[in-house]
């Protein structure tokens, strides 16, 4: 996308390092979102990653209608940037672009080999020992085979579906990313941006802001009980 290589290539010219920094589905904090800015000229670009579970309340698929209807209002509202990170008046900031996606991961298929071991061929022995004629002699350690067998079985299902739910609740995460292009009439009077994100996704309690602009790089936390990133050193 042309929002995305915007502020990848800014942000790989400007600091390295902070481009070397990637983030897993599986190892995002609750409560704390991520905001990549980077500002060149009259434009800003943001990047946006935030757990399912600070914008909708959850990190399963959404399946239901209801959960479903949640994701829409979500990603509406996150295709709205100035509605949820506020630049002064003077800047005359509008919104070039935006977009915002649900991404997920849920890695409960890569454990389908495990109906494997249902299948259990050896009774099969036990049949040809009794044809033979041994039925009297072998007919009790047969049932205690069996029932060894039976026993082990149960064992095994039972560990199986507990495995694979722990492995589904484990497994299973979603995150909200956006990204926006902004234009703004005097970018010398972006002296600060306010969250109303905060308000807007009660479960967010943080965001950890990087700033890429002519001044360097700079990293920001934002919480929620101070709201406002003061951006007046970097102008």
């Amino acid at each position: 996308m042309k929002i995305l290589s915007y502020l990848a290539l800014t942000t790989i010219i400007a600091a390295p390092a902070l481009a070397q920094q990637t983030r897993e589905l599986d190892s995002h904090e609750h409560g704390v979102g991520q905001l990549d800015i980077a500002i060149e000229g009259s434009q800003i670009a943001m990047q946006l990653h935030a757990p399912g579970a600070d914008i909708v309340g959850f990190e399963y698929i959404a399946e239901s209608a209801e959960d479903v209807a949640k994701v829409d209002a979500a990603l509406a509202v996150l295709a709205q940037p100035l509605d949820l990170f506020g630049t002064p008046d003077a800047a005359e900031c509008t919104v070039l672009e935006a977009h915002a996606e649900l991404e997920s991961e849920d890695s409960h298929d890569d454990h389908d080999d495990h109906d494997d071991h249902d299948d259990h061929d050896d009774h099969d022995d036990h049949d040809d020992h009794d044809e033979d004629g041994h039925e009297e002699d072998n007919h009790a350690d047969h049932e205690e085979h069996e029932a060894h067998d039976d026993h082990g079985e149960d064992d095994h299902d039972e560990h199986d579906h507990d495995d694979h739910a722990d492995e589904a609740d484990a497994g299973s995460h979603t995150e909200f990313h956006a990204e926006y292009l902004l234009e703004c009439g005097d970018i010398s009077a972006l002296s600060e941006i306010s969250f109303a994100y905060f308000a807007v996704f009660p479960n967010a309690l943080e965001v950890e802001v990087q700033i890429v602009s002519n001044a360097g790089a700079t990293a920001f936390e934002v919480e929620r009980d101070s709201p406002m990133l003061d951006l007046s050193d970097l102008n």
